[in-house]
Parts: structure tokens; C-alpha cells; sequence
């Protein structure tokens, strides 16, 4: 399997990426776009067998975390910062012609990307259990809130007032909320790129998301393109999970507005159905590329 590595200056900083296999005549290159924002490639790594079908497949690390990781800059946490990486690094690799998949945060990347840009050589972009508005992933978060218990939704009610996300009660309603829809707790069972140590982004994500999920009080509180949606004319794959942080409303919300436009939805599956039901998830996506190439 061939793997590079490597760095590409950005802002004064360095962005890593890494790169597996190789395009055979007529494939064109996935970037995968992570989510967070402050999250890292670890993940992707799970998607290195998708080199089988004969084409590149780029991660890498947005700056503010992992690999890229950045200290004390607060001032770089907002969405152009990271939509102008992903212009830099397209040029930087000489990706003229891609798809785009971005997953949670990732994707809404890309659907500012696609909106605001306009880029050349996008044949397709997959749209992974991401969102196209702040306030609807709120919503959508605030009512799945409401099937916890009365004393975990008073936990995290209390906390909202006192400000205290340290607190262990918190803390561990939290880790409920998000292995019910994200993904489960890391262990020593974890497969061992989600295991592997990583620069932190905690930063990154507080300045420009919140605290938690459903507390979007950053410079992306904000991020709405559900109306632009239009704009997008090139094929979207959709992908989501029955039990995902990007719920079926949300979407659908999408899905409705998109010119070109498909749907999967994963029935046993949370945040990440390419690891949840990563077989499925395989097959389906690179029937889509093979389709759009």
C-alpha cells in the first residue's frame, strides 16, 4: 500500500495530510474533510481499503488540530479560515479534478465551499451525517435531549446556567449523549487509529462550535445555507444514520433542496456508518464515484 505524508505551509503554520494509493486512468481522487471543527484524520484512516478501487485517497489534518495543530490563535477558528486550507491544499497537490466527501463539520465545509466558491473540478461531493444549519442541528439536538431522562436533562440544564462543563455529572450525560448518537467511548478494543494519541483541538472547537453538540455559541452559531442549497448543481450523496447527530429531518432538509441529489440512510448506524456498517457504507460510496468519475 502506498502511503505519503507530508506538510503544506499554511497561515505562518503547516497543514499534514496524507495520501493512500493511486489514481488508475479515468478515477479521480476522494478528499476526505474531517469534522470538529478540531477533530483530526484518525478516523479515515479506517478508509484505506477504498484504495482497492484504483484511486487516491487524500486526508489530512485541518489547522487547529491534530497534526496541524495550533495554540492560542482564536482568531483563525472560523469557517473561511478552513475553506481557504482546502483551496490551498487542492493547489498545493495539484487535485484538479476530485470528490469531496465531508463528514459532520466537514461537510458544511464543503457546502460553503460549493456556495461561496463555486470551485472547478468538484465531479461530486458526499455529504456525511453533516448539516446546513446551525439553528436545525440545535433544534434537532434540543428534542433528542428530551428522550433522556428527567434528571440527565436537569444535569445538563443546570449546567447550561452554572457554566460548569467540568463537572463529572455533566461529564458523563455528555458521554451518554454522544455514544448514543456519535460514536462509542474509545478503548483498548477501539480499532487503533482512533486509539492513536493526536494533537488536540479543544480550542478550535470551543471558538468556533461550543461546548457541546447542541450548543452551537461560536462563530458558526451562525452558519445557515439552507436556502443556497440550490446553488449546488453538481451530484450530492447523502449518507446518515438512523441514530446519528444529523438526524433524518435534517436531511431531508437538504435532500429537498438539492438539485442532484441521493439519499442513504444507514438503519443501524449513528454519526459514522462508514464504521458502524463500514461494508455497506464501502460499496455504496464507491459505486458512486465509479458512477460520477
Amino acid at each position: 500500500m502506498k502511503v505519503s505524508e507530508g506538510y503544506m505551509p499554511y497561515l505562518g503554520n503547516k497543514t499534514y495530510y496524507r495520501t493512500v494509493g493511486e489514481c488508475q486512468e479515468g478515477k479521480k481522487p476522494l478528499i476526505l474533510i474531517h469534522g470538529g471543527p478540531g477533530s483530526a484524520h484518525n478516523y479515515f484512516e479506517l478508509l484505506d481499503d477504498y484504495r482497492e478501487d484504483g484511486r487516491m485517497i487524500v486526508m489530512y489534518d485541518q489547522i487547529g488540530c491534530g497534526n496541524s495543530a495550533v495554540a492560542n490563535r482564536p482568531d483563525l477558528w472560523h469557517a473561511r479560515t478552513w475553506v481557504d486550507e482546502l483551496i490551498a491544499l487542492r493547489n498545493h497537490l495539484e487535485l484538479d479534478e476530485v470528490h469531496l466527501l465531508g463528514q459532520s463539520w466537514g461537510g458544511m465545509l464543503v457546502i460553503a465551499y460549493l456556495c461561496d466558491d463555486q470551485p472547478k473540478g468538484v465531479s461530486s461531493a458526499i455529504f456525511s451525517s453533516t448539516l446546513p444549519s446551525a439553528l436545525l442541528w440545535k433544534q434537532e439536538q434540543r428534542r433528542m435531549i428530551k428522550f433522556m431522562t428527567e434528571q440527565e436533562q436537569a444535569i445538563i440544564q443546570e449546567t447550561e446556567v452554572t457554566g460548569a462543563y467540568d463537572n463529572p455529572a455533566y461529564l458523563a450525560v455528555n458521554a451518554k449523549y454522544m455514544a448514543l448518537h456519535a460514536a462509542d467511548a474509545i478503548s483498548d478494543e477501539s480499532p487503533e487509529p482512533l486509539r492513536r494519541p493526536k494533537g488536540s483541538g479543544a480550542e478550535a472547537y470551543l471558538t468556533a462550535w461550543g461546548p457541546n453538540e447542541y450548543s452551537p455559541t461560536g462563530t458558526l452559531k451562525d452558519f445557515n445555507y439552507v436556502d443556497r442549497l440550490s446553488q449546488i448543481e453538481i451530484p450530492v450523496l447523502l449518507t446518515s444514520g438512523t441514530d446519528d447527530l444529523s438526524t433524518p429531518l435534517i436531511n431531508k432538509t437538504m435532500v429537498d433542496r438539492l438539485p442532484k441529489a441521493r439519499w442513504e440512510l444507514f438503519a443501524h448506524s449513528r454519526h459514522m456508518p462508514f464504521l458502524d456498517e463500514k461494508e455497506r457504507y464501502k460499496r455504496i460510496l464507491l459505486d458512486w464515484l465509479n458512477q460520477h468519475d
